[in-house]
């Protein structure tokens, strides 16, 4: 399918505007440039947004509770940030989560967890089991429902909620579902169809995609199920997920690669390409409207899994 208008009209406008690239910038600029891509939207009004910091394996994690309007007790979404584990943050996450928050009639957690290079794998990966581990056992401080829990993200968030969720087959809490966006799903190469034919043009590069994975994880680390959730040996015994992609995004093919891996194990999984789209598209349903049955499906999927 062509590439859709709206995305036409958007990458135009991108290209006159001009700019370096983000595997060209500083660290800290390009983390200043994402905020600025993903504001905050406080007219997506919840019933509360409250910071505050939980213990972490190496300090204390920021996260930020969406409770929807209502009485709870309510299911519970851990919200993980694109970003390529390097950028991102409670901002940039923060329309999402309350997109989330209201179609799903959950609480969404969104964590703040380490970023690369600073904090190299399995920093990222670490600080989101934390986060799980910790909603799961004070439910009773944010009215929560600790046997009602999901796991989401987004790229670099999809990964780390598709290694959470395998954390979680280990050694608990039980997941209801797992919903997983564009992820990153296998650092091990670079060389699919999807690489190949979307390496430049549509937002997510190629190379900002090596320099993510040279910022975060050395190849060692990267056959890593924990870093690659897609090398993992046994996919069995998994929640159940919803796997979204995007027709021109470098991803698409190791995410839908992961889906069915699902399937061929067992897990209940549905996978959905949407053609003409972008990466990045979760975050964009206020300023690109074709966008917004996407976000509807994810909200959808998550509010009959956990209800």
């Amino acid at each position: 399918m062509p590439l859709h208008p709206e995305y036409e009209t958007l990458l135009k406008q991108m290209a006159e505007v001009g700019g370096p690239n983000l595997s060209d910038m500083p660290v800290d600029q390009g983390r200043e440039m994402y905020r600025m891509m993903q504001p905050e939207n406080p007219a997506l009004v919840v019933g509360s947004v409250h910071d505050q910091k939980i213990p972490g394996p190496a300090g204390d994690i920021p996260i930020r509770i969406y409770t929807p309007n209502g009485d709870g007790p309510f299911p519970i979404v851990l919200m993980f940030h694109g970003g390529g584990w390097v950028i991102g943050d409670l901002v940039t996450a923060d329309a999402q989560s309350r997109e989330v928050c209201r179609g799903a009639e959950a609480i969404v957690i969104s964590v703040d967890y380490r970023l690369a290079p600073e904090h190299k794998f399995p920093a990222a990966a670490d600080d989101c089991f934390a986060a799980l581990k910790w909603a799961h056992e004070n439910v009773e401080d944010f009215g929560g429902d600790s046997n009602r829990l999901a796991v989401a993200g987004d790229s670099a968030g999809g990964n780390l909620s598709a290694v959470v969720a395998q954390m979680a087959k280990e050694a608990g809490p039980i997941l209801r579902f797992q919903l997983l966006i564009y992820p990153v799903t296998d650092g091990s190469r670079f060389d699919t169809e999807s690489y190949i034919a979307n390496a430049e043009g549509y937002m997510l590069t190629l190379d900002s995609m090596r320099w993510f994975w040279d910022l975060y994880a050395d190849a060692e680390q990267r056959m890593d199920p924990r870093a690659s959730p897609l090398l993992a040996n046994d996919l069995s015994g998994l929640p159940p997920a919803l796997v979204m992609t995007a027709e021109y995004d470098p991803l698409r093919d190791e995410g839908e690669a992961y889906g069915a891996r699902l399937a061929e194990a067992g897990v209940t999984v549905e996978t959905i390409r949407f053609d003409g789209f972008i990466h990045g598209f979760f975050a964009q349903t206020q300023t690109v409207s074709a966008t917004r049955p996407a976000m509807q499906k994810a909200c959808d999927a998550l509010k009959s899994a956990l209800n």
